[in-house]
């Protein structure tokens, strides 16, 4: 591997890690569609009730569905939880009983993320013949796009995630990726030939 792919890709990655920073804690769109519960003791309360130390992704209503359902009641829990859906509150729910939150750690492993991403970005990139700013730059962006819609667009088709806050996902994503990208375009070598392994 070439020392100015991994060099580009760590760089990159430095840049991504401070750009969603940026992102969260000076721009809007780190709050975009994220509401604050009210009576939140209330709400958690009746969680730790009826879900107990069971963690997991709970999503309602479920229409009755139960645990080993056959494929008759999970139609038929499907039909009956739209129309639940129609009249009252559906939604996602990541439920943990408890959470130690270490805000280091998180940091941690959203820089390793970051770095990761874009240094796996920039390699693809050394493996093209790709030459000029707006072909390196468009080639990561593109990569960003992709990224972007892969997760985010399901989620809201799926599972409701507000428009609001999946175009702020998508826009952080998108511009994380752009900056790699100029990034790679600065720092890789223009070639002609063979790609850069």
């Amino acid at each position: 591997m070439s020392t100015r792919v991994l060099l580009a890709g760590i760089l990159g990655g430095v840049i991504m890690f401070i750009w969603n920073f940026v992102a969260h804690d000076f721009l809007p769109l780190g709050e975009m569609g994220v509401g604050i519960m009210q009576n939140e003791d209330a709400v958690t309360g009746a969680l730790q009730t009826n879900l107990g130390d069971n963690s997991g992704v709970y999503i309602f209503p479920s229409g009755g569905l139960t645990p080993g359902a056959t494929r008759d009641e999970k139609q038929t829990a499907m039909k009956k939880a739209v129309e639940q859906m129609a009249s009252g509150a559906a939604g996602v729910l990541i439920y943990r009983p408890k959470r130690v939150f270490n805000f280091p750690k998180r940091l941690a492993e959203q820089f390793a993320t970051d770095v990761f991403l874009a240094w796996l970005a920039v390699f693809l990139l050394a493996q093209t013949r790709i030459n000029g700013f707006a072909g390196k730059v468009g080639f990561v962006f593109t990569a960003g796009v992709l990224a972007a819609i892969a997760t985010n667009v399901p989620y809201a088709n799926w599972y409701g995630f507000p428009k609001d806050y999946t175009l702020a996902q998508m826009i952080m994503t998108i511009v994380g990726f752009l900056l790699v990208g100029i990034v790679a375009e600065l720092m890789l070598p223009k070639r002609s030939s063979e790609p850069v392994t």
